[in-house]
Order: C-alpha cells, then sequence, then structure tokens
C-alpha cells in the first residue's frame, strides 16, 4: 500500500509502488497466502507505525496514553498522532514527508506560541499557533516546501496562513479527517489488548 514516506516522488512515476507492487525477488509475483487474525493486526499497526515515523517505543507509549483517556480508544490515539508537532507541520504543508516536517522542527525551525520548540513529538493543543522563526523565513527547505503543496488542501482543524508561515489549531481533529491512507484503527487496539 501508498503511505505516501518520499513526499513529492510518491506523486510522479519514480515512486516504488508505481513501479512495482510486489515484493522484489524471484518469487516476488508468485502467489502470497492470505493473512489472517494476528497477521493482519501486525500489517495495520506497522502501517500506522511507519506512516507517522515513530518507533515502537513511541507508538507504544501513545497508545497507553489513549486508553486513559475517555472516548474510542482507536479514535484518540490517531488525534494524539495527528496532533504531534511533526504531523501539524507536514499536513500544513511545509515539509513535503513526515521525515522532512520531522527535521525541519528538530532543527529548531519552528515557535509554538511565541517560544522556540525543537520536539517533534509536542502535543498540540486547540488554539496554539505554530509558526517558523523569524530567522528561518527564508530557508529554502521550507519554502520549496510550502511551494510544491501548495495545490494540497489543509484540514478543517487547522487554520493554515501560507503566505505567513502560520498554523492555528482550531479543534481537536475528527476521525473522518484524520489519515489520508486507509486504516483500520480497530485492529491496533485488538492487537495491543491481548
Amino acid at each position: 500500500m501508498k503511505l505516501f514516506l518520499k513526499g513529492e516522488r510518491c506523486f510522479s512515476p519514480k515512486c516504488a509502488i508505481e513501479k512495482r507492487n510486489f515484493p522484489p525477488g524471484q518469487h516476488g509475483k508468485s502467489r502470497r497466502p492470505k493473512i489472517m487474525g494476528y497477521g493482519l493486526q501486525l500489517r495495520e499497526k506497522q502501517k500506522a507505525k511507519r506512516y507517522y515515523g515513530l518507533g515502537e517505543t513511541q507508538f507504544r507509549n501513545n497508545f497507553e496514553k489513549a486508553v486513559r483517556l475517555k472516548g474510542v480508544t482507536g479514535e484518540r490515539l490517531l488525534s494524539m498522532l495527528e496532533r504531534r508537532l511533526d504531523n501539524v507541520i507536514h499536513r500544513a504543508g511545509f515539509g513535503t514527508s513526515r521525515s522532512m516536517a520531522r527535521q525541519i522542527v528538530r532543527h529548531g525551525h519552528i515557535q509554538v506560541n511565541g517560544r522556540k520548540v525543537d520536539i517533534p513529538s509536542y502535543m498540540v493543543r486547540p488554539n496554539d499557533v505554530i509558526e517558523i522563526r523569524e530567522k528561518s523565513r527564508n530557508h529554502p527547505g521550507v519554502l520549496g516546501s510550502r511551494d510544491a503543496t501548495a495545490h494540497m488542501p489543509s484540514p478543517n482543524w487547522l487554520d493554515v496562513d501560507r503566505e505567513n508561515l502560520k498554523v492555528r489549531i482550531l479543534g481537536e481533529p475528527k476521525r473522518d479527517e484524520l489519515v489520508q491512507i486507509k486504516l483500520e484503527e480497530q485492529l491496533i487496539v485488538e492487537l495491543y489488548s491481548k
């Protein structure tokens, strides 16, 4: 499945999934066994981890926080993953991929509510204002990403000002506007609940 991990490359003919949608090797095209039960749950968890660029420990910690919160656990988990600072930067269009957005955050180009933040896992809250720092407004990576993602719409829970390189969090993301790929969070909850 195409997870859009390579930014602009995923929209071009150079995308690996477009070139070859089967495993590499001599027996890659042969029939693969159907995945059932645990395999499906594991595949769904791995898909979510790679989509958001997290390791196992970080992902599990987010799941355990989501279990403690009120509401549907799967939706709370996706909401928490979506509200990470690196993901917000990507969804706002200041990074063409999540890994690029993560690098922009780690290099100190971002400030939240007027304070420099360089932690990609920082959890944004409603009414937070995220902007590119004054020193970094002419950064070629940020400006190039903004121009490359100009055609992409921003989610309803973000108010993006592309000219001033600012984002305002309007509220918590809803389930229908969370992820761009098909993800069944219930399978992840079932996997961790064993």
